[in-house]
């Protein structure tokens, strides 16, 4: 076992550059740097050195879920230590793979397992609509019930919707979008989904709003939607679930769906490289899950001979959206272990200080998209818009 301990130190000294200490399970602690130490290192029993070595992504994950291994300190803060250190252990190629033939039945399979788990879940951590992706905020006070409202109302905006125009969101989660659309523009708007939970509640609201003349959901795959086209089509962070294999017939389906000078609106996590998102996530959190390159989807764009007319990067957006979902996710956590259960809890509790580390580093970015089928003259001249109150 003191062989283990000598490796357990020597991955962890070349892993951080501040002070930090390492306590282990028979009560060693060792102490590395200059100072006072920004966290400490908890090895609650030994891990296999050789799976840690193979994939430390996973191994760590893992150890994490089950409490094999802790951390007294900021955990965010932690990851983006290693994330920040070109010699730590997560700066290897990604010990992930890319998921072929993301069809529709393996499409449901996947969105079930993330966001099926039941809306008292989310309920305990999101804001007061359920709106599941980036906020906007208005200034670094800007509470998360604010951010989200005016991330919808940006978004908005952006499509330059008209009364009495169609709009159909792709993925729209807990329906915060579309209801807001229909009530603030007087547009005709349909909703799809592939969650049971999601189009349980969004028919729910539509129902208590008496929004029905004015907004449908549909519990179908966006390639399942057949004979019908809308003026405006938007998507928020749903292409992240499409798949690398996927991405072409995703805005060839837009294409399809979108009208003549329709304009669409795609909100979504990027990546820098195409490569495969990492394993421990798509075990645990998004399975078929792939970051999409900016270059990427502007080719697919063209492909498609769409007209990009605006892009913008919310990185920074998504890591205070992140922290106050972290925050209050911390808030509600003896309710959610008393009904899941500490590993449950514990990786949930990982993923997201894990994301809100990785946008903060500059890992990952999300990005809105804006683009026409064909030429749209009616577009604003400047931004400016964008930014009036109404």
């Amino acid at each position: 076992m003191n062989i283990n301990k000598t490796v357990y130190k020597t991955i962890l000294k070349k892993a951080f550059v501040v002070p930090f200490q390492i306590k282990f399970w028979d009560g060693e602690v060792v102490k590395y740097g200059e100072g006072q130490s920004e966290f400490t290192f908890i090895f609650n029993t030994p891990l296999a050195v050789s799976e840690i070595q193979k994939n430390p992504s996973m191994a760590l994950g893992e150890a994490y879920m089950k409490n094999d291994i802790d951390l007294d300190g900021d955990l965010q803060k932690v990851i983006e230590y290693l994330y920040n250190n070109r010699k730590s252990l997560l700066h290897g190629p990604a010990k992930g793979k890319f998921l072929k033939n993301n069809n529709i039945i393996k499409s449901k399979d996947n969105v079930h397992h993330h966001y099926d788990i039941g809306n008292d879940f989310y309920e305990l951590w999101l804001d007061d609509s359920m709106t599941y992706s980036c906020g906007y905020f208005q200034s670094p006070d800007d509470n998360l019930n604010n951010a989200q409202k005016s991330k919808n109302a940006y978004i908005l905006k952006k499509l330059n919707l008209k009364k009495g125009q169609t709009l159909l969101d792709i993925g729209c989660g807990w329906g915060e979008l579309i209801l807001t659309a229909a009530k603030d523009y007087e547009v005709k708007c349909t909703g799809i989904t592939l969650s049971k939970e999601q189009f349980l509640k969004v028919s729910e609201r539509i129902r208590a709003e008496k929004l029905d003349d004015l907004v449908e959901i549909e519990l179908l795959d966006y390639r399942e939607l057949k004979n019908k086209s809308f003026d405006r089509v938007v998507s928020v962070g749903m292409v992240e679930h499409v798949g690398k294999d996927c991405l072409s017939e995703y805005f060839c389906t837009v294409n399809r769906l979108l009208n003549e000078e329709g304009v669409s609106l795609l909100h979504c996590i990027t990546g820098f490289s195409g490569t495969a998102i990492d394993s421990w996530i798509d075990k645990y959190i998004f399975p078929g899950g792939y970051l999409p390159t900016v270059k990427e989807l502007i080719s697919y764009m063209a492909n498609e001979k769409f007209h990009l007319i605006d892009a913008e990067s919310l990185r920074a957006h998504y890591v205070k959206t992140l922290e106050h979902w972290a925050n209050n996710f911390e808030k509600a956590l003896p309710k959610i272990i008393s009904t899941r259960d500490e590993t449950f809890a514990r990786m949930w509790r990982l993923y997201l200080n894990g994301c809100a580390a990785s946008f903060n580093c500059g890992n990952i970015d999300v990005h809105q998209l804006l683009f026409t089928k064909g030429i749209n003259n009616e577009l604003p001249l400047t931004r400016d818009y964008l930014y009036q109150t109404n």
